[in-house]
């Protein structure tokens, strides 16, 4: 019975709504995964209650036996999938229905292009989940109860999918949920109990739970698939229509890829086939089975803090825990699957999983496992590391003896990428290994989608070249453009351009790669070695000749400056540019200060040296400027020009642009403007 008191109706976030129509369309030509969402739905809920009722067991009622079953009504155009699990009270109805309502919506639904095709695989990544169902509906009809409550403290949810939904108290005897899809007048082919079978046997096989559906007899030359729907409605015998037997538990030789791919669209809710899979059983101190997925799209809320991972716990094949961080390095947060512990008792939780010896071991083995697998994506199955480091790097690998042919830049960094480089300071055991599976832009290619990676960096060194040399800036363009590389490119010097901001993190951890120093070409005073010249004896002396000839304009820029500068002195760095701003050997990088004030974090000031060019025509004017107001004015000019060109922000852009106008004005054969001065 219906209390209408407690009837409301609610309205779709306006993301939501969006969303909602461009996943009913680009979806359309896949409109089988509506089937398989909802029973790995109606089997998440039945996993949480089994490990709910492990301490309260009064959740089961008198109902033990969890089950799905599924009905076909021809008459009344209805598909109804109905579970025994843990159901939804009237709040968690609201809160977590679907998928849609997840946070992150806004940001994602912006990436969507309205092409129909590229926007199929975004949803994908997102998760469709329950909102699949409008994809063959035109209404929807959800009634659950929380298991606990009672039966008057269950709601019926109902949607047309178009703008809004309402809520309604009811009363329910059972728990769990049920729910009912209101066929399209199209969509008659899906009132065929037959045709659901098909459905269920092609995504659905590997679920746990038992699939339960009205007893049928087979389709038969002279009978229609709506008359066996008929059939189906009326029959009161019922049959398991799945194996119901954990995939994970059996042989690798008994399963076949296409299950192995299906099982990873269950777990993860992804409805894009994986990259690629590994399936182990470990055995010896510890009993346990991984069956690990890289998928083929990163999931769009990889880089929230509070991103649950991918990985399900299982103990003797009873489900605990979803999205269990204790088994995975947050690192590797993008892998998605399962591990099954022998060993763990039942009734564990996420405070024993945190200071267990034995689920650190299995962290640290599934690491190895997932950086093994990436390897092999990387390297086309190549088995020892030390081979893996000491050849060059392929471009394009085949994964799986021939299955799939992959290029590993494109595929897998750009879903592991900027998280695998976290790694390099979360997971110091394997950070050569990490470092080895990373790629960068470099100053010998024009686009950011052109990447090495170090192996191949060392393996093209030239001679004489002892350091691998990098820039980090906050842009890909502000790093190919700096004029710190100029030495750099006159010399021919390959240089790793790190535009993300995880690589200061991550040159913060990685002093060295295959033995070679890893150097950043914006601190220090610059020591190319041999590099620097043929003649290294000529060069010094000229250096020393031209430094004794400056020596008197550098002390008087640094006096024009003050502490603006901790230090004013010739460049080994450029060619072309007239002057470049450059920090500490052991200090913090501009840029890292810039991503740590921009995080909101109080940082000190980084002291910077100023590097001038002796060759440049400004500097060689400069040297003979008697004005010494019109001095002072070059001087900023020049620290501010070298700050700017590093994507760097001026203390007090008005000064800049003051001083900046009166040498323009007087460079015209104007009248010298008032020099600024603060507080003028």
């Amino acid at each position: 019975m219906t209390d209408t008191q407690t009837k409301e109706t609610l309205t779709f976030q306006t993301e939501a709504k969006q969303l909602l129509q461009l996943m009913i369309h680009s979806l359309y030509s896949n409109k089988e995964i509506f089937l398989r969402e909802l029973v790995s739905n109606a089997s998440d809920a039945c996993d949480k209650l089994r490990f709910e009722a492990l301490t309260e067991t009064q959740l089961l009622e008198e109902d033990s036996e969890l089950a799905i079953h599924l009905h076909v009504d021809t008459d009344a155009r209805t598909i109804t999938v109905t579970d025994n699990g843990v159901g939804m009270s009237r709040q968690e109805v609201i809160e977590q229905i679907g998928t849609i309502a997840k946070s992150g919506t806004r940001e994602f639904v912006e990436t969507l292009t309205g092409d129909q095709a590229k926007d199929a695989q975004l949803i994908g990544q997102f998760g469709v989940g329950f909102y699949s169902s409008f994809i063959v509906a035109d209404r929807v009809t959800l009634t659950t109860r929380r298991a606990g409550l009672t039966p008057t403290d269950a709601v019926r949810w109902e949607s047309s999918g178009e703008g809004d939904y309402t809520l309604e108290s009811v009363s329910k005897d059972s728990r769990g949920t049920e729910v009912t899809l209101h066929l399209r007048e199209d969509e008659d082919e899906l009132l065929s109990g037959h045709r659901i079978r098909t459905i269920l046997h092609k995504y659905s096989d590997h679920i746990t739970i038992p699939i339960f559906m009205p007893k049928e007899a087979p389709p038969s030359e002279d009978s229609s698939d709506s008359e066996n729907a008929t059939d189906t409605a009326g029959s009161s015998e019922i049959e398991k229509v799945n194996q119901a037997s954990a995939l994970w538990t059996r042989a690798k030789s008994e399963i076949t890829k296409e299950q192995y791919h299906e099982f990873y669209k269950h777990v993860a809710h992804d409805f894009s086939e994986p990259l690629t899979y590994t399936h182990a059983r470990v055995e010896g101190r510890q009993e346990y089975t991984v069956l690990f997925y890289i998928p083929q799209q990163a999931p769009f809320d990889l880089f929230e803090r509070d991103q649950r991972h991918g990985i399900k716990l299982y103990v003797r094949r009873v489900f605990i825990m979803d999205g269990a961080e204790q088994l995975m390095p947050g690192y590797l947060r993008f892998v998605k699957g399962l591990i099954d512990s022998n060993d763990l008792p039942l009734n564990v939780s996420r405070e024993i999983l945190q200071h267990s010896r034995d689920v650190e071991a299995m962290k640290t083995a599934s690491a190895k496992r997932v950086l093994g697998l990436l390897e092999d994506l990387a390297f086309g199955g190549a088995s020892s590391h030390a081979a893996l480091v000491s050849r060059q790097m392929g471009k394009v690998c085949v994964v799986g003896a021939g299955e799939l042919e992959i290029n590993y830049e494109q595929a897998t960094l750009k879903v592991a990428g900027r998280v695998l480089k976290e790694g390099v300071g979360e997971d110091l055991a394997n950070k050569e290994r990490i470092g080895g599976l990373l790629r960068f832009a470099t100053t010998h290619h024009d686009n950011n989608s052109q990447t090495v990676s170090l192996a191949e960096y060392v393996d093209r060194m030239k001679d004489g070249q002892d350091s691998i040399y990098y820039i980090t800036a906050d842009s890909f363009s502000a790093a190919q453009h700096s004029p710190h590389l100029e030495i750099f490119r006159k010399k021919n010097v390959e240089v790793l351009l790190l535009h993300d901001r995880v690589d200061e993190w991550l040159v913060a951890h990685l002093n060295e790669f295959n033995g070679k120093t890893l150097q950043s070409v914006t601190k220090g005073d610059l020591n190319l070695g041999e590099l620097a010249s043929e003649n290294v004896t000529a060069e010094v002396e000229a250096k020393k000749k031209t430094a004794d000839d400056f020596k008197p304009l550098l002390e008087r820029i640094q006096q024009a400056l003050g502490d603006k500068a901790k230090e004013v002195r010739l460049t080994d760095r450029l060619t072309e540019s007239p002057a470049c701003l450059v920090t500490e050997q052991d200090g913090m990088s501009a840029n890292l200060e810039r991503v740590l004030r921009a995080a909101g974090q109080a940082v000190p000031d980084v002291p910077l040296v100023l590097e001038i060019n002796a060759e440049h025509p400004i500097v060689v004017r400069l040297k003979d400027e008697t004005d010494d107001s019109r001095f002072a004015d070059w001087s900023h000019i020049l620290f501010d020009q070298a700050m700017l060109a590093e994507g760097g922000q001026l203390t007090d852009p008005a000064a800049f642009v003051t001083r900046l106008n009166a040498l323009m004005l007087t460079m015209a054969g104007g009248p010298k403007s008032k020099i600024w001065t603060p507080g003028s």
